[in-house]
């Protein structure tokens, strides 16, 4: 109990002394990670103090990541960075290339006092619903990236409402959150709008279209630009067993199929962007180089974290539509 001071005679609030007491500790060397602090019922015995009152400092205390719990043992401290302001639980679905120049824009759009904890759910349900459990109470911002996971509010309500963040998607049940989302359709659609000058020449255009995680706005975006335009279209699932014509343009959501269509082009010795189109989804810099660059539609991922990093600041409530754009490149 020597750790926790209380002066009645003070103005600052009780719980604040707590967490101030808990922060001298660790600052002049009386706590170090693994001790035992008190418990709830011994602080609130001690000084009379309510237990909503010690809860509230252990809660913060827990949230910035300072001590944790040992369920049926107490609490320990967990972390002696006292100068960290913000502890940011940041849940992906996958880490690739443009995930990657979300996550380092977003870090370095940060102040010093922020540290954030990455997580990836992979696309599986029950770790995505684990994560977040596991998250609920040791954090003070939590920013969830849901991908093709629907009807989730019921998970996500289990964290505070007021800390929480949805990123890429934006979720029906979710509208409730702020969120910086993708509009997959009208991304798409607009980005063909304004590259028809470029699509003009070719007899056909294909989107390779395999489901899965992949947005279905971007198919609806790309049906709704050929149809519009009375363009020739087609949506497969794969390229297994396809064979490409001169006069094709592609749309390839995979790297992997990109790839594929980038041999069976020069295989066929097609010239990209005269006899044979490639378009890419998410910009990377390798799309950049290979076969002399591939056209991409693809949202500014460095501003999607720099808004995020400035959202989670601001405590803003805002919905923001990420832009997007057709980077004109060697393929089509």
């Amino acid at each position: 109990m020597k750790n926790i001071q209380i002066d009645d005679t003070l103005s600052i609030p009780k719980y604040r002394q707590i967490i101030n007491s808990i922060y001298q500790g660790i600052l002049n060397g009386n706590l170090k990670v693994g001790d035992k602090i008190p418990s709830l019922n011994q602080i609130c015995a001690e000084f009379e103090l309510s237990r909503d009152t010690v809860m509230v400092a252990f809660n913060e205390l827990k949230a910035k990541g300072i001590i944790n719990s040992i369920p049926g043992k107490g609490y320990y401290i967990n972390s002696t960075e006292v100068n960290v302001d913000q502890r940011i639980f940041l849940l992906f679905d996958e880490l690739n290339a443009f995930k990657e120049d979300v996550y380092t824009s977003f870090l370095n759009s940060l102040d010093t006092k922020s540290n954030v904890d990455i997580y990836f759910h992979h696309f599986n349900f029950h770790v995505f619903k684990d994560l977040i459990s596991e998250a609920a109470g040791n954090y003070t911002s939590f920013v969830i990236m849901p991908a093709t996971f629907d009807q989730t509010s019921n998970i996500i309500s289990i964290l505070p409402k007021d800390n929480v963040y949805i990123l890429d998607r934006k979720k029906e049940d979710l509208t409730e959150y702020p969120v910086i989302y993708q509009d997959f359709e009208e991304d798409v659609y607009r980005a063909l709008e304004n590259g028809k000058d470029l699509l003009e020449k070719y007899q056909k255009l294909v989107m390779v279209f395999p489901g899965g995680k992949e947005p279905e706005g971007r198919m609806i975006g790309f049906e709704k630009f050929c149809k519009k335009n009375k363009m020739k279209y087609e949506v497969v699932r794969s390229l297994i067993d396809r064979t490409i014509e001169k006069g094709e343009a592609y749309f390839v959501p995979s790297d992997r199929n990109l790839v594929k269509l980038v041999k069976m082009a020069d295989a066929n010795c097609f010239k990209l962007g005269e006899d044979f189109g490639i378009v890419s989804f998410n910009d990377t810099m390798l799309k950049e180089v290979v076969a002399g660059g591939i056209t991409t539609i693809s949202t500014d991922f460095q501003l999607m974290g720099k808004n995020l990093a400035k959202m989670i600041s601001d405590r803003s409530k805002a919905q923001i539509s990420n832009p997007a754009q057709l980077i004109r490149r060697k393929s089509l």
